[in-house]
């Protein structure tokens, strides 16, 4: 048995002249109800909302304001879970609606409580359909396209694999819709800034991602050990040929050595407050030893937080080096960078820790 969060796009589900296609809700259900006949468990990451809404309130382009997105979303998440219920409905199979904003994940309590709600509802074999609450959801508080949503939640719940539904099928040498010669990439085992070039920054006009963004979730994803698939969406029975085991669009490996779900939290869903300057004495024992921020490396504190926070370690050139929870305010932090643990005390005249950051609460940073 396996964990598999399934990523759909705009693209696939709906384009701004017709709104929803039904039929391609209904066979993309007919292989997710197979794959959890065979003892899998499945969560989906939807988007759709927006183009739905904007079908029924007679827009004709993607309006631009937040309050007519927020308003189109409000219309058409009805509607989209309308056409999931009634698909799975015909496989006797349960959908859940879930929807997140960035700060239910950046906030550790709201992440424990989401990742239980979602745990629980694969207990009771349950579907999850998840989508960015988009309503209530501003540019601040986004988590930029449902790709990286995507990629948080394989992360949250401990996936075993990421399988991206996508309008091309996978990932190409170039962009196949304006080169013939483009050619398919059939496995990935390293995400290079060669890669990410590939990629490029491509955008349509339904969705709010592209390639670029699919090989970011991508390399959030492999980072936890899960497993990633691009493939076609709008191929019949390309889905249900990967999970047989036949290569299906652009496999990418997970690396031998991943980070777990905390530390994945920490590098990819909290929002950093401020910034730690580093010296590189304190760089080198982070990323070389493997040790702990104490107060004695940090040159320079940058922004306001307090304890528990997350901020970024930085070196002096403000190359990000790392990220963390601190164990100071930045007014504690202040008062003691640039000397030894054993002055905090006598500093303050408190002392939590010996360190600024605990290298649990660590995550060197070589992603985006």
């Amino acid at each position: 048995m396996a964990r598999l969060v399934i990523k759909i796009g705009s693209n696939i589900l709906a384009d701004k002249k017709s709104g929803l296609k039904i039929k391609r809700i209904e066979t993309i259900s007919d292989d997710i109800s197979r794959i959890c006949a065979l003892g899998n468990e499945v969560l989906i990451v939807s988007s759709g909302a927006i183009t739905a809404g904007m079908k029924r309130l007679g827009f004709v382009e993607k309006p631009s304001e937040v309050r007519l997105k927020q308003a189109s979303a409000a219309v058409g998440q009805s509607i989209l879970m309308s056409a999931y219920e009634k698909s799975f409905n015909r496989h006797n199979r349960k959908i859940a609606q879930v929807l997140l904003t960035r700060e239910d994940l950046s906030n550790r309590k709201r992440y424990i409580n989401a990742k239980n709600t979602l745990l629980t509802l694969l207990s009771f074999n349950v579907i999850p359909v998840i989508n960015e609450n988009d309503t209530v959801s501003t540019e601040e508080i986004k988590f930029g396209d449902n790709d990286q949503l995507a990629a948080l939640v394989a992360g949250t719940v401990e996936a075993d694999w990421l399988i991206i539904l996508s309008d091309v099928d996978g990932l190409y040498t170039s962009d196949p819709t304006s080169n013939a010669d483009a050619e398919l990439i059939r496995e990935v085992s390293e995400i290079t800034p060669q890669i990410e070039s590939i990629a490029g920054a491509s955008r349509s006009g339904v969705g709010t991602g592209g390639m670029y963004s699919k090989i970011l979730a991508a390399k959030k994803a492999l980072a936890y050990g899960i497993k990633v698939n691009i493939i076609s969406g709008k191929k019949s029975g390309v889905l249900k040929r990967l999970i047989s085991g036949k290569h299906e669009g652009t496999a990418f490996l997970p690396t031998a050595k991943s980070i777990n779900s905390r530390k994945g939290w920490i590098a990819f869903a909290t929002r950093p407050k401020g910034a730690l300057i580093l010296d590189d004495g304190a760089i080198k024992a982070l990323v070389k030893s493997g040790k702990s921020l104490l107060p004695s490396g940090i040159k320079e504190v940058q922004g306001e937080f307090e304890i528990g926070e997350a901020v970024r370690c930085l070196d002096t050139k403000g190359i990000k080096i790392a990220k963390g929870i601190v164990n100071y305010s930045s007014q504690d932090i202040s008062k003691i960078k640039g000397k030894k643990s054993h002055l905090i005390e006598q500093i303050l005249g408190f002392k939590y820790a010996d360190e600024v950051i605990h290298r649990d609460n660590l995550v060197i940073l070589d992603i985006k």
